[in-house]
């Protein structure tokens, strides 16, 4: 480490090859596989027990990959073509995850996670949202937690350095590549340098997951926040940020309510202002029975989806209109039978009864039938204090994934020459996806970034001495800290409830157009004045104050692509885009006693899913346009000529 002075206050300087920013599975990934290649790296984190991939999962948190059982005939090309139909999405891209599949798998089975397999060794599978085939895979509500811990424990092994308790705030590029990362040191903050060092490296892998700071109904673990608009600002392009995952989840601790969680078939109840509590969903359909098949398909549709409104999804929507429009808290409740079930397993779906009579859950209360197919799943919340077996689960439609995210080439490498994007915080989906698939593009993306960096990029190893590039990008940092720390301006956690809740109402999967107008205008205005305006109360909110900014500048993208989608595309994906004169929810069985007339829409119009949307930061405004998709490359390789190639792209030194 070196010192050097800014107006008479010091920065530290450290110099290395590659920085890994984030230590989830992606960014545990990216180090291993650098080091392993003979590579200098290190890793930055906010904390190690922080973050998506440690602290968030489901009933069976799922890892999509080929198929790897007896006679499930598949291939590398049906699993792209699979993850390229969902719309928008790069053909490049989906190519190589499917590619790389089996040999990011395989290694993690390697590492110790205890993916199951039969008897013989197989690696049978199960069918989740969006898969034609069953290629998902668990190892149970933790799996990628799992994941990171035994990643984490490759890379301790190994020696590799890392910098915990540290927050990249801005990225340093010059001429269109990246150079350095300004961080604040948690560990320093109270210093007369407020902590503030700079990375100089060669080769940044930015794997700080998506954007979850941006929502307020979130089922993102409070600790994930994402750091998206640094990137975003330093001029990288971003990826379908208008595409997300909505989806039912537990809010007293946040959790994906899905797959087992509905197939035991619940009880919904809502509780009004007075405590008065009533079983809901019965009361929405002309016969109660109607209720439970859709409540069994959320199990494998769980994500909000506009292509099943007038099927599974209308769950979401019902359950969004008690919290949002009849002002009730909504529960899903194990301890009895809903009302549809009076008669009887009979009056289900062919597809709910088989499926529980071959679970051998045919059994007479929803707890007791989780407790037959999956009681790790009850003893998930008995963890934190929740018993399934005496209380009902109060749940909101929360945000759960981003699809979008900074747009990346074949190699996960970013607009900015030199800055790699692995994880959630990549564009590789678009309107919809296989469940479980972003595991896998965790560790194919992060993969792919580190032999990219090991077999391409070679250059010399940059001083302490910053350039006069870094000196400005630290000369302004320092100015925005002085600001923030004037003693003037409003709370930042009041901005950053005010504006997630915002978003949360008219940004989510209902979109309302005028509403996200009027609240981009507001964002603009507080991201102007945002150093002016807000105050640190001491250097201990430095980070906090950075990650506001951060979530206006995001949001503000999130918004020009959302706004363009809904113009161009209307309703698709996982936003149902609403208009006072638009068309009427028209679902099967479905009764008009209750006042649905607030979720008039525009279909969609099956536009542009043959491009992604790209958004970019330019002269303090962000633009949309649509872009065509790179499209499914499809190779017939000859072996002679793969070889050669192959030799002289990974030739040693």
């Amino acid at each position: 480490m070196n010192w050097v002075d800014i107006n008479d206050q010091k920065l530290a300087v450290i110099a290395l090859d590659t920085l890994v920013i984030g230590s989830g599975c992606a960014g545990f990934n990216a180090a291993d596989t650098l080091f392993d290649l003979g590579r200098s790296v290190a890793i930055l984190t906010e904390g190690l027990k922080m973050g998506t991939s440690r602290n968030t999962g489901s009933d069976k948190q799922t890892y999509y990959k080929l198929s790897l059982c007896s006679d499930s005939a598949d291939s590398i090309y049906e699993l792209a073509e699979n993850l390229f139909r969902g719309g928008s999405v790069n053909g490049d891209t989906a190519l190589a995850e499917a590619a790389g599949s089996v040999r990011s798998f395989m290694k993690l089975v390697n590492l110790g996670v205890p993916f199951p397999t039969n008897q013989y060794g197989e690696y049978v599978g199960y069918k989740t949202d969006h898969d034609p085939r069953q290629r998902a895979t668990s190892c149970g509500p933790l799996t990628s937690k799992v994941m990171t811990e035994k990643l984490e424990a490759s890379v301790r092994r190994k020696g590799i350095p890392i910098y915990d308790g540290m927050q990249a705030i801005r990225l340093v590029t010059e001429n269109g590549e990246i150079r350095g990362v300004l961080a604040l040191d948690f560990n320093r903050l109270s210093g007369e340098d407020w902590g503030l060092t700079l990375f100089r490296c060669n080769q940044v892998i930015l794997a700080t997951g998506g954007p979850a700071i941006v929502y307020d109904a979130s089922v993102y673990p409070e600790s994930q926040t994402g750091m998206t608009g640094m990137a975003l600002e330093a001029g990288a392009a971003a990826c379908n940020l208008q595409e997300w995952q909505y989806g039912l989840a537990s809010t007293k601790f946040r959790w994906n309510v899905s797959g087992t969680y509905q197939q035991v078939l619940p009880r919904y109840i809502a509780i009004d202002r007075e405590g008065r509590q009533r079983e809901f969903l019965s009361e929405y359909f002309e016969k109660p029975e109607q209720a439970l098949d859709m409540i069994f398909l959320k199990g494998y549709q769980w994500p909000f989806d506009t292509d099943k409104i007038a099927g599974s999804s209308i769950i979401d929507i019902l359950v969004h209109h008690e919290i949002f429009h009849k002002g009730n808290r909504v529960y899903m409740d194990f301890r009895t039978d809903p009302t549809g079930l009076k008669k009887g397993f009979s009056s289900l779906s062919e597809e709910a009864f088989s499926y529980l009579e071959r679970s051998s859950a045919l059994l007479e209360t929803p707890i007791a039938r989780l407790e037959k197919m999956n009681p790790q799943a009850i003893q998930l919340y008995a963890s934190h204090g929740i018993d399934l077996y005496t209380e009902p689960l109060e749940i909101a439609v929360c945000a759960q994934h981003s699809n979008g995210g900074l747009a990346v080439d074949l190699n996960w490498q970013s607009t900015i020459k030199g800055l790699y994007v692995a994880g959630e915080a990549a564009g590789t989906f678009g309107i919809a996806r296989p469940g479980g698939s972003a595991l896998n593009s965790t560790q194919v993306g992060s993969q792919r970034a580190a032999e990219h960096i090991a077999f391409t990029r070679k250059l010399a190893m940059p001083s302490e001495i910053p350039t006069e590039s870094d000196m400005e990008t630290a000369k302004r940092v320092e100015k925005e800290i002085s600001q923030l720390l004037s003693g003037k301006g409003k709370s930042l956690l009041d901005q950053r409830k005010h504006f997630q809740s915002k978003m949360s109402l008219c940004a989510a999967h209902i979109r309302d157009a005028k509403a996200m107008e009027a609240l981009e205008a507001e964002l603009k205005e507080a991201f102007q004045i945002f150093f002016t305006e807000n105050q640190a109360r001491n250097p201990r909110e430095l980070g906090l104050a950075f990650k506001n900014r951060d979530m206006l500048l995001v949001q503000l993208a999130m918004l020009s692509a959302m706004q363009l989608s809904g113009e161009s595309c209307r309703s698709r994906g996982s936003a149902l885009m609403t208009y006072p004169d638009g068309q009427r929810l028209i679902v099967s069985g479905l009764n008009d006693k209750e006042d649905l007339s607030v979720y008039r829409y525009l279909p969609g119009n099956g536009a542009h899913r043959q491009d992604w949307l790209q958004t970019i930061w330019q002269d303090e405004n962000f633009s949309s346009s649509f872009v065509p998709v790179r499209p499914l490359p499809r190779t017939d390789d000859w072996f002679e000529t793969t070889w050669q190639e192959y030799n002289r792209l990974h030739k040693a030194d």
